[in-house]
């Protein structure tokens, strides 16, 4: 037999821990750096604006103090510098607990410095971009008062690309969930109706939605097909709205009927309910509150996709806004539609997190 080991079960002695010196050194490399960056950007800046007879000594101030203000992070730096000499000094008296603490408060300091730091570094170089070509670029997107003068006409344009989102939500809620159904009916004889909506699902997630609103919203009135020939591009764009997304919708809805437990369908139909009013009074209403954010997801994407009825000549917002970049050359207007697509779908996406986070919490309560 091997002899036991007096030392087995014990625990080794402690390591000591690494110097964080030169990761606060990098640290203050990178403040170094933002800094130099942000003079190179103001003054180039600076030197625009002068020769377009921008400047002034009230400017100039305001960009002596943005240039100033990186220097804020030279407060971390220096904390994380004095934590990594007092670590150094409780390793040479040997004491280690202040070493860790000192060298971990180091880092932290440091990280916070770097991140900091590489976040700022990335916004300078965005404004440095835009300050490229003697400020061509900015003028080309950023053109201040053809944004003004064209934000009235945009507006009013973005208004039916906000109206057919609405419109055609309300529509896809009802046929996406039809077709959900649609791929649940059971049995045999239902097997006909389970292929065509699988089929169908499966054509319109595969197809572009562009395609199908150019498809749809042209090909009918060509076709001279009956009712629909008739209406306004507006509605038939709603139409292929709708067909496209309802297989993506329609797929969240299965998702969801699918995730409730099957001892609720048992439970609902021991009591004589039937598939219809199973599916209505017990598992639609469970399902529906576990999609909400992956609804709103898609819905997010749609008010996107409403852009692409331009296609089909609907005076939509981004319409617009080529008409007038056609006009004046220059596409200060679509930069305005842009933003206007952002100021309504970034807070969708903000709730939806709010959603998910809350979801999670819930789940693990």
């Amino acid at each position: 037999m091997n002899p036991i080991d007096p030392n087995r079960g014990r625990s080794s002695a402690p390591s000591i821990p690494k110097d964080p010196a030169p990761l606060a050194l990098a640290a203050l490399a990178v403040c170094g750096l933002v800094v130099l960056a942000a003079w190179w950007v103001l003054l180039g800046l600076e030197r625009i604006l002068e020769r377009n007879q921008l400047g002034g000594a009230l400017l100039n101030a305001a960009l002596v103090g943005v240039g100033l203000l990186p220097l804020l992070l030279l407060v971390p730096v220096l904390r994380s510098l004095r934590a990594a000499g007092q670590a150094r000094a409780g390793l040479a008296l040997k004491d280690l607990i202040t070493a860790r603490v000192k060298t971990a408060e180091s880092r932290e300091w440091a990280q916070y410095a770097i991140g900091y730091g590489a976040a700022v570094l990335l916004v300078f170089l965005g404004v440095q971009f835009l300050l490229a070509n003697d400020g061509a670029v900015a003028a080309t997107f950023f053109r201040l008062e053809l944004i003004q003068s064209s934000f009235g006409l945009v507006l009013q344009a973005f208004w039916k690309n906000v109206w057919m989102f609405c419109v055609a939500e309300v529509f896809i809620l009802i046929w996406g969930l039809v077709i959900a159904v649609a791929r649940m009916v059971p049995g045999r004889a239902g097997q006909p109706i389970r292929f065509l909506a699988t089929l169908y699902t499966d054509v319109f997630r595969g197809l572009p939605t562009i395609i199908s609103i150019y498809l749809i919203a042209l090909g009918l009135p060509l076709a001279n097909v009956p009712v629909v020939r008739d209406w306004p591009p507006e509605w038939l764009a709603i139409l292929a709205l709708t067909i496209s997304y309802g297989a993506y919708v329609a797929e969240v809805y299965r998702a969801g009927l699918d995730s409730i437990h099957p001892s609720q369908w048992s439970a609902a139909r021991s009591l004589g309910l039937s598939f219809g009013q199973t599916l209505r009074f017990v598992v639609i209403p469970q399902a529906v509150r576990r999609i909400i954010p992956p609804l709103l997801n898609d819905f997010i994407a749609l008010q996107k996709d409403t852009a692409l009825v331009n296609v089909v000549g609907v005076i939509d917002g981004f319409n617009q806004a080529k008409i007038i970049a056609s006009n004046k050359f220059n596409l200060s207007a679509v930069t305005t539609v842009a933003l206007l697509f952002m100021l309504i779908t970034i807070p969708q996406t903000r709730f939806v997190d709010r959603l998910l986070e809350q979801e999670k919490r819930r789940t693990r309560g």
